[in-house]
C-alpha cells in the first residue's frame, strides 16, 4: 500500500509543477502582449506630439494591435487548457 500512496504523491507533485509551468508561461504571453501593446502607443504618442502622421506608422500601428492580440490570446489559450 505504500508504494500506491507514494505513486498517488508524485503524480499530484508532476500536476502541480505542470500547472505552476502553464500559468507561468501564460504569463509571459501576457506581458509580451502587455509590451507589445505599450511601445505601440509610444509610437502613436510620438507621432501625435510630432504632427507627423506618414504610412509607416500606420503599419506599426496596425502591426501593434494585430501582435498584441495573437500574444494575448495564446495567454489566453494556455491558462484555460
Amino acid at each position: 500500500m505504500g508504494k500506491f500512496v507514494e505513486q498517488q504523491k508524485a503524480k499530484e507533485e508532476q500536476k502541480e509543477r505542470d500547472r505552476t509551468s502553464r500559468e507561468n508561461l501564460g504569463k509571459f504571453f501576457y506581458d509580451l502582449a502587455k509590451l507589445v501593446f505599450a511601445s505601440m502607443v509610444l509610437v502613436g504618442g510620438a507621432s501625435l506630439i510630432l504632427n507627423e502622421f506618414n504610412s509607416n506608422q500606420a503599419v506599426l500601428l496596425t502591426t501593434g494591435v494585430v501582435l498584441t492580440y495573437i500574444l494575448a490570446y495564446i495567454g489566453y489559450y494556455i491558462f484555460k487548457k
